[in-house]
């Protein structure tokens, strides 16, 4: 059985997201959406939150039953040891994330050599959504019910006070 994770802080989870979660549910035999705690992020949701949110836009989403969610205050290579899992999927949007991505996947080759990391893109229509970017846009009240389920939206105009 193909296990992999898909690591994120998704705060919140959007359809950008949701887009390479089930794609990867079509690929591997078994994905894991981890929600991390990021210490170097101000997260807008609690960590509880988040995990809450991806399992809404999961439902929501109508997505295969073979994802799972879980969450991990710790590294990502630890959460992989821990669970005998070798293989990360990460998403990429634009030529900018992929220098990123190159970083994170040396360094979790440093701390253990037998994990590996697909890179997949994103589909076209979600290129330039970020959990940043749709934050942003509720904040000023514009409509993102093209980027998020409709269980995040209503969270986030509650936790960011727009008036709905």
């Amino acid at each position: 059985m193909t296990k992999v994770v898909y690591p994120g802080t998704f705060d919140p989870i959007t359809k950008g997201h949701l887009d390479i979660l089930v794609r990867a549910a079509q690929v591997f035999d078994q994905v894991t959406l981890l929600v991390l705690s990021n210490l170097q992020k101000k997260s807008l949701f609690s960590l509880e939150e988040r995990v809450r949110l991806a399992k809404s836009a999961i439902e929501e989403s109508d997505a295969p039953s073979n994802i799972m969610v879980d969450s991990y205050e710790g590294v990502t290579v630890h959460y992989l040891e821990e669970h005998g899992i070798r293989l990360i999927i990460r998403g990429l949007r634009a030529v900018s994330d992929y220098e990123y991505e190159i970083q994170l996947f040396l360094a979790n080759k440093y701390l253990n050599n037998q994990v590996e990391t697909v890179l997949m893109p994103t589909s076209l229509r979600y290129q330039f959504v970020s959990s940043s970017l749709v934050k942003e846009m509720v904040s000023f009240g514009l409509d993102v019910s093209e980027f998020v389920t409709p269980t995040v939206e209503r969270a986030l105009k509650e936790k960011l006070e727009v008036k709905q």
